[in-house]
């Protein structure tokens, strides 16, 4: 008679368990990563904010743009243009604030306004310029490539623009600014400024605006 054969112990369904349970974890770690480059977005606020405080750092004493005893009417246009060319330079930092006020106002009085401005811009800055190009973007189910992800922020700007009051209310609010710049540097006499003390045109706010295309203009080509 022929003796009984010993049992066979399930090692093997130990390990499959074991690694069926590791590969959810790996995936819900992987789903669990922000949707967006945080280290190039931190850099992104990172700038703006170091741009700002340099910008404001330059900015000329408010008492002296508003001093009542340097004005006077210009007695032609060349004048004017002429001294709205050197209180331009002297006062870059303190006109781009006054505008920046302006255009800040108008937006603070639309609510609805601002809330679409701010829509569309973190649209922008989430959904393309800082979302890692190996991840695609997932609208109730279904996948967009990056061409289709930007025709449709090309689309919803130009709605949000020329379909709805922000259009209107920045230009208006740029205009505004502008004629308060202009007004201000045509009667504001500039005999008085040092103007040789000034520092090159790139520094400042300016410098902000072509660091931040050149940004932008990196990462759209890096994705494409």
């Amino acid at each position: 008679m022929a003796a009984p054969s010993p049992p066979i112990l399930p090692i093997s369904n130990s390990q499959s368990a074991v690694t069926t349970t590791t590969v959810p974890s790996a995936a819900a770690s992987a789903q669990s990563q922000p949707p967006i480059a945080t280290p190039a977005f931190r850099s992104f606020i990172n700038k703006i904010s170091d741009t700002v405080r340099n910008g404001l750092s330059q900015r000329r004493p408010w008492a002296e743009l508003a001093d009542r005893s340097a004005f006077s009417k210009p007695e032609s246009m060349s004048e004017a243009s002429l001294r709205l060319r050197k209180n331009y330079a002297y006062f870059r930092v303190n006109y781009l604030a006054v505008i920046a006020a302006i255009l800040a106002f108008s937006l603070v009085s639309h609510p609805f306004s601002l809330l679409l401005l701010v829509g569309l811009l973190a649209s922008w800055i989430f959904l393309y310029l800082f979302r890692p190009a190996d991840q695609p973007l997932v609208i109730f189910g279904r996948s967009f490539t990056d061409m289709e992800t930007l025709g449709i922020l090309v689309l919803f700007s130009v709605v949000v623009v020329f379909l709805t009051s922000v259009g209107s209310l920045l230009i208006s609010a740029l205009m505004v600014g502008a004629v308060v710049v202009g007004a201000h540097g045509s009667f504001r006499v500039p005999e008085d400024l040092f103007l040789d003390e000034q520092e090159p045109a790139t520094t400042g706010f300016l410098s902000f605006l072509g660091g931040a295309a050149t940004n932008v203009a990196a990462t759209t080509a890096a994705r494409v």
